[in-house]
């Protein structure tokens, strides 16, 4: 697994033998983000929204410039990427995030990436994501724009698939597992309660690496390739003895 912990299927709404009831929470983190004294908006669900395909796909920047500033603000280039545990699910922890996680409420993602477009001089000094490299991801999003992408969230902040994972309630992964991410992805701390923790301690059950790799932020295996196929190897070849 790569950049998101897996912390495992989600509850039953009433008591199993392993799992406590889930409760709803008790107000909305997004009236709580809203009401903060600069109004923030979580991404999940504003790309579950219909004008974030549209925002995104035809914005004024071009989806070339959009898509290099997006890549650019998630990596490990972006040096205000520290990343560090959230205490709880609550607008002021929350808020802690960078924008492109927990953005400005009356801005999209075209906008809120555009702040930190990289210079001309960044954009030719990376190997990760050169242009040429770039101009394949933008010329096919250009084409098809990101709906299909994006459907994802909605099923996910909706619960169209929790009650399907919800048969999983309870159960553990037992073949051998391996976490791979960026040491400056915000990624694996999104997600307050100890996602990480979780992972390693209840759900993996034959868990043989975790790693966090330096230089990386959300993309690890675009950002650091030799590292991450070095682990992958490590992995794959242990499994042979």
């Amino acid at each position: 697994m790569m950049s998101a912990p897996f912390a495992g299927p989600p509850t039953m709404p009433f008591d199993t033998d392993r799992e406590n009831p889930a409760h709803p929470p008790a107000s909305s983190i997004h009236d709580d983000l809203s009401a903060l004294k600069r109004p923030r908006k979580h991404y999940q669900w504003y790309y579950s929204t219909r004008e974030a395909n549209d925002n995104m796909w035809k914005c004024p920047q071009g989806v070339h410039a959009f898509m290099r500033a997006y890549y650019h603000h998630k990596s490990a280039d972006w040096k205000q990427n520290q990343p560090f545990p959230l205490k709880s699910w609550t607008a002021t922890e929350l808020e802690k995030m960078p924008t492109y996680y927990i953005m400005d409420r009356n801005e999209g993602m075209a906008e809120t990436v555009a702040k930190v477009m990289p210079s001309a001089s960044e954009v030719a000094a990376n190997e990760w994501v050169p242009e040429n490299e770039l101009a394949v991801y933008a010329q096919e999003y250009g084409r098809n724009g990101y709906q299909g992408g994006l459907q994802w969230y909605r099923c996910t902040t909706s619960g169209a698939n929790t009650s399907e994972l919800q048969i999983f309630s309870g159960r553990t992964i037992d073949v051998p597992s391996c976490f791979i991410a960026g040491k400056s992805d915000w990624g694996i701390y999104q997600h307050p309660g100890g996602d990480m923790i979780k992972m390693r301690n209840d759900v993996l059950t034959n868990m043989q690496g975790c790693h966090l790799i330096d230089g990386a932020g959300h993309w690890v295996q675009q950002e650091q390739p030799e590292k991450v196929s070095a682990l992958l190897l490590g992995f794959l070849n242990r499994q042979r003895r």
